[in-house]
């Protein structure tokens, strides 16, 4: 693992690739590596801005990611993409279409794209997207963006990962607003009406309005920052900068009030408990034993709640 971190700190792309793979893998030795290697990279992480974005499928996540990245690594900055593709709750494959998707980022030597699947995870975020963050985090990208499944409430579980959380809207407008979760809208910190152009530019300017008056009604997620409405059109590469210029005042202003470590040291202490909770489910799951059956025995007979049938698992494995 010490070889594979030497790698990783001086930007091999084969290595960051291996990395992630192992951090994946539900193998139990595949685990144990990963937790090794993740220790060692630990001292170079935390060097970067993370992105959380997330919009309805067809608002042009992709094609706005690529579009942005694009213009980033013009500006020599170095830009990594968390794809998290839906996985199948029946077979547990996943579609992992993003690279195709982004056919110029992804041959930009600037650029990595890795679309990784969400194993049913609720809110599309892979477990292991925080470890894939370190990795990248270690090897010197400047920016790391995760593009989310879609827009639901459970997408909230996003902004445990990131540092800025970025709203993508089309110019559907009033319709689209409706159907957006309030949840969702309280932890935006930027909100972007992509596809401003052609016959849809008026389109745009009605449908920022509506969303700037909605967010007035919403209170501030943190009193040192003003959630802005911004128009980009992804194919014409324009409002990008304008993006990149809000997101930089964003750290600035986070950094100039101490907000930026607090987030990060908060999202930290909310992994343990994530953490906490996956490793007892896959320990009971792996363990299964005779009592474990008998309560799910009794819970489809209708003998037992499945919070009590819970708690009695909890305690037996305490107990143990």
């Amino acid at each position: 693992m010490s070889a594979l971190s030497e790698k990783i700190t001086s930007g091999n792309r084969r290595a960051i690739a291996k990395a992630i793979t192992l951090i994946e893998s539900s193998r139990p030795d595949h685990q144990e590596d990963a937790e090794q290697l993740l220790s060692e990279l630990l001292p170079h992480t935390g060097n970067t801005i993370r992105l959380g974005m997330t919009g309805i499928p067809g608002v042009g996540k992709s094609t706005f990611i690529e579009a942005f990245g694009k213009m980033l690594t013009g500006q020599g900055l170095r830009v990594a993409v968390l794809a998290v593709d839906p996985s199948s709750q029946i077979s547990g494959g996943s579609i992992l279409g993003d690279k195709t998707r982004m056919e110029e980022l992804a041959r930009d030597d600037m650029a990595f794209i890795r679309p990784t699947p969400s194993k049913g995870i609720l809110g599309g975020i892979a477990r292991y997207t925080r470890g894939a963050m370190m990795v990248l985090e270690a090897a010197g990208y400047d920016v790391i963006i995760v593009e989310t499944v879609g827009v639901g409430q459970s997408e909230v579980a996003v902004a445990d990962l990131v540092d800025m959380f970025l709203l993508l809207l089309s110019p559907g407008g009033g319709d689209e607003l409706q159907g957006i979760k309030r949840g969702i809208m309280e932890i935006a910190d930027l909100v972007i009406v992509n596809k401003a152009d052609g016959d849809f530019k008026s389109a745009a300017k009605i449908a920022a309005s509506n969303c700037k008056n909605a967010l007035h009604l919403m209170r501030p997620k943190s009193p040192d920052w003003s959630v802005d409405v911004l128009e980009t059109s992804a194919l014409n590469a324009t409002g990008l900068e304008e993006v990149w210029q809000n997101i930089q005042s964003f750290k600035n202003t986070m950094l100039k009030n101490d907000e930026f470590e607090a987030r990060r040291e908060a999202q930290n202490i909310a992994a343990i408990w994530s953490e906490l909770n996956e490793l007892l489910t896959d320990q009971i799951k792996a363990q299964k034993s005779e009592e474990t059956t008998a309560l799910e025995n009794a819970v489809k007979n209708k003998e037992i709640t499945p919070l009590a049938a819970a708690k009695e698992l909890l305690a037996s494995v305490l107990a143990k």
